[in-house]
């Protein structure tokens, strides 16, 4: 095991491109209380890295194939989506024809994840995951400073969203990134969350928008996430709440765009987007 003198040259990972939302997946062993500070130094020699995750892999197995534990134990969308695609690379060397199930173990989800990859252009993988439902979805009473206001919150296993449309007047925040980032920290302790998401989500009519702020307390980031897959599912959950009906959005974040397909009748959200590999670290190997 790594220990913590353990610098990122130490360790063995690679990045990922989900919609914008870099990734990097450790396969070092590294000690799970050691993993937050694992991470940081990698976020520290990469910049653009937005997220860790620490995957090892049992390709013989008839239940995971994949496990997966993010730096600060919560569950993320992205990060179990490029794990599924390093998987194929690993195993198949993206030299494949038909599309190919995978199956993880995740931090923040007590059931299996499925994904679906399938083979996209030169590095890249197009990849289908079945996200668990919200354990609830209700307006909660939220406040900043003097203003008080009903939110839609959709805790899931992990990690919670707080859903902000133009309709509130907490949507000012998005003009406001400092006072966002401290909002975000205080209502994730208010609702005791072991991570949250504030996603300022914009029906335009001809666009669905989505800025995603996520704070992981464990880890101690706060990021304007370029894409967040959790977060997309959560507003594909409660739009179909809301309307009583199935929904099927393709939503335009900073980073790129993430197709959601909700239906919480039958409990049922899918999200499909393009996962790009950029490299293997240290490089060369």
């Amino acid at each position: 095991m790594k220990d913590l003198d353990t610098t990122a040259e130490d360790l063995h990972y690679s990045i990922w491109d989900p919609a914008g939302n870099i990734t990097a997946l450790v396969e070092s062993d590294v000690r799970i209380e050691e993993q937050p500070s694992a991470a940081a130094k990698i976020m520290e020699r990469h910049p653009e890295v937005e997220q860790v995750g620490f995957v090892r892999f049992s390709p013989e197995s008839s239940e995971a194939q994949v496990h997966l534990r993010m730096a600060g134990g919560e569950f993320c969308g992205n990060a179990s989506m490029s794990a599924a695609a390093l998987y194929i690379l690993k195993y198949f060397s993206f030299d494949f024809q038909d599309p190919i199930p995978v199956k993880l173990r995740v931090s923040g989800a007590s059931d299996l994840i499925f994904c679906l990859v399938e083979l996209g252009s030169l590095s890249t993988v197009n990849v289908s995951i079945r996200i668990p439902e919200a354990l609830s979805i209700r307006k909660e009473i939220l406040s900043v400073g003097r203003m008080i206001c009903e939110l839609p919150v959709v805790r899931m296993e992990g990690i919670s969203h707080i859903i902000v449309t133009p309709q509130s007047g907490f949507y000012s925040l998005l003009q406001d990134r400092g006072m966002a980032e401290e909002t975000v920290k205080d209502w994730c302790g208010q609702l005791a969350a072991d991570g949250l998401g504030i996603m300022f989500y914009n029906d335009t009519g001809t666009v669905c928008k989505l800025d995603p702020l996520v704070y992981v307390p464990a880890c101690g980031t706060t990021f304007w996430e370029n894409s967040c897959a959790s977060g997309t599912a959560s507003v594909g959950m409660w739009l179909s709440d809301e309307n009583a009906s199935p929904v099927s959005l393709m939503v335009q974040e900073p980073g790129g765009c993430i197709r959601v397909n909700a239906d919480r009748a039958k409990s049922e959200t899918f999200l499909n987007e393009e996962i790009r590999f950029l490299g293997f670290y240290p490089a060369g190997e």
